[in-house]
């Protein structure tokens, strides 16, 4: 085997994976078991869990499916004992899960603002708490945080989802400060738009995603698998000196 594939490669790892069952949760299980991890993938849709089961298991990789909803507080720990009963350690956990209410300042809700920092920025806290001891008695760890590139800057009507992201990218410093003494890698992945299910339903339509993808120097939206191979970097051997970042796959949004 090549030396940079054993720097990419994932071979005797276990990953737990949030949001798994579309988008950039599940393309992220299908590139982690490809590189060679087991999957613990972390979802409430019964039947997306039964087909990323399924699909990480055909290729020759364990996959445990935890059905589990991050908007509560029981559903990381719940998820975390799940995945840690199965594969005794969590080396890699990649925080996915999310939801965005989008609305603009006046109109968002007090249920709406409390409902995004549960599942954004609530559940990796909790889930990062519930694994990281393992990981520093085995001696190390990658934590993967998705956040937004509205976590960095201001987007219109996105007060709680950028609030929840920005709160997230804090978040990812402090713990690679506190962890990083015990070789655990903390970094955020921040996306610009996204074709997922989530990203369709809030960009698909011309009149709202074609201003948006103006903006965009390289004139289009991403996919969830340049996401998910950022997401594979990070977890990898070969970033193990990236920590506390924000890693923007925008198109070059920021930079305009």
């Amino acid at each position: 085997m090549a030396d940079w594939t054993k720097r990419f490669g994932l071979d005797g790892k276990a990953a737990l994976v949030t949001g798994a069952t579309k988008g950039i949760g599940l393309e992220t299980c299908k590139v982690l078991a490809d590189a060679g991890a087991d999957i613990a993938a972390v979802g409430r849709d019964a039947e997306g869990l039964r087909e990323i089961k399924a699909a990480v298991e055909a290729k020759g990789r364990r996959c445990v499916a935890i059905a589990a909803d991050m908007a509560t507080v029981d559903g990381p720990a719940k998820a975390a004992r799940e995945a840690l009963a199965a594969f005794g350690t969590v080396d890699i956990l990649v925080n996915n899960a999310a939801i965005a209410l989008i609305a603009p300042l006046l109109d968002a809700t007090a249920a709406d603002w409390d409902a995004t920092m549960a599942v954004n920025l609530r559940a990796p806290f909790l889930l990062a708490q519930a694994l990281v001891p393992a990981m520093i008695r085995r001696g190390g760890g990658k934590i993967i945080n998705i956040s937004s590139q509205a976590g960095v800057i201001g987007q219109d009507s996105h007060a709680a989802y950028g609030a929840s992201k920005g709160g997230l990218n804090t978040l990812t410093k402090v713990m690679c400060i506190e962890w990083a003494k015990h070789n655990i890698q903390v970094n955020s992945v921040c996306p610009t738009v996204i074709l997922t299910p989530m990203g369709e339903e809030h960009w698909g339509q011309p009149e709202r995603g074609d201003p948006m993808k103006a903006k965009i120097p390289a004139g289009r939206f991403g996919k969830p698998v340049e996401v998910a191979d950022m997401i594979l970097y990070l977890a990898s051997s070969a970033s193990n000196l990236v920590n506390g970042q924000d890693m923007l796959i925008d198109g070059g949004y920021t930079a305009a």
